[in-house]
């Protein structure tokens, strides 16, 4: 059975009390894992804390942090204090981010996104093991730091994000599962391959390891206003987060949508962009309508062989009225 996962919306929540209250009402909703992404609002680790206390049931996950603004022995030590908080409920998903929001944001190089993934996953892996850490790579030397409380009592599972070829092999090869986003079905299951490819050059098992593929997601009884509110969205990531989203939508065979988009948005015509992206290409991106389109699209993406969770996102311009009617009409 596939697992219905729901990422918590950064985006349209004023207060810290009402973005931890989603994750409540995401249990009481049967929801499988409330994942937090992180990006220039609250950070996940104080967020995810407060999720833990609030909640019982349900896991609780980054999808994702970035593998720059802290280190990977940092990054262990957090992931071992979140699965102490929530009781073993924890799961890591880490990736590169974008040179947008790495540059632009945090000031860092974004340099050798697979390397840094790479090593930031093996050396996080290591600190969770409890055993002192000696690592000797291209980007990170460590020699003897060990967790002073031991290895987590249930072991942190320690997810990568990607979306090319070869970010989606490292993810099959290195981490625990893999999480993919702005994927059409197809897009998914091409990448698949990539990832069980990668399985078999680590010598691992592709069925050991967890695939979650977010689906932007907007389902209302105002079926127009739940498209538009998905349109702008995807139009927003293709056009206005630098070349990332955009070339994964070339690579998908979606060129010509993805430069009509960034042509007409850079030419500040926002409708014109909007309209670029055609009705076909949106249901393949996202889950978006009435509740009964929108349920449908999320059976379609949870029905490829090899998804493990559809982890259902919502719209950045999404108001909080909108997100608790979609997380009640897509829920398991």
């Amino acid at each position: 059975m596939t697992h219905r996962d729901v990422s918590l919306p950064v985006a349209a929540q004023p207060s810290l009390d009402g973005l931890v209250s989603l994750a409540a009402r995401a249990e009481g909703l049967g929801y499988d894992r409330a994942w937090l992404p992180e990006t220039w609002g609250r950070d996940a680790v104080t967020t995810l804390a407060l999720a833990a206390e609030r909640t019982d049931t349900i896991g609780l996950g980054t999808s994702i942090v970035n593998a720059y603004s802290r280190s990977p022995a940092l990054l262990g030590q957090t992931a071992a204090t979140l699965q102490e908080a929530s009781d073993g409920r924890f799961r890591l998903g880490l990736g590169p981010s974008g040179p947008a929001v790495i540059e632009n944001w945090h000031g860092v190089e974004f340099g050798n996104p697979l390397k840094r993934t790479r090593e930031t996953v093996e050396v996080t892996k290591r600190v969770l093991s409890g055993e002192p850490v000696s690592y000797d790579g291209d980007l990170f030397d460590l020699d003897g730091f060990r967790l002073r409380q031991g290895a987590p009592d249930t072991p942190v599972p320690v997810d990568a994000a990607g979306m090319g070829p070869k970010a989606v092999e490292l993810c099959g090869r290195f981490a625990d599962g893999w999480h993919a986003l702005m994927l059409t079905p197809d897009g998914l299951r091409d990448r698949l391959d990539a990832f069980r490819r990668g399985a078999a050059l680590g010598d691992r098992d592709a069925d050991d390891l967890r695939v979650t593929v977010s689906l932007t997601c907007c389902a209302m009884a105002d079926a127009e206003r739940a498209r538009d509110l998905a349109r702008r969205h995807v139009v927003f990531y293709v056009a206005a987060m630098g070349d990332f989203y955009r070339n994964a939508l070339a690579a998908q065979g979606h060129g010509d949508v993805a430069d009509a988009v960034c042509d007409r948005w850079r030419d500040d015509d926002r409708e014109g962009a909007k309209r670029a992206l055609d009705d076909d290409l949106l249901d393949d991106l996202a889950a978006a309508g009435s509740p009964e389109r929108a349920r449908g699209t999320v059976e379609r993406f949870a029905s490829v062989d090899g998804v493990d969770a559809v982890a259902v996102s919502f719209p950045r311009a999404a108001t909080d009225d909108d997100i608790r009617e979609t997380m009640a009409a897509v829920a398991p």
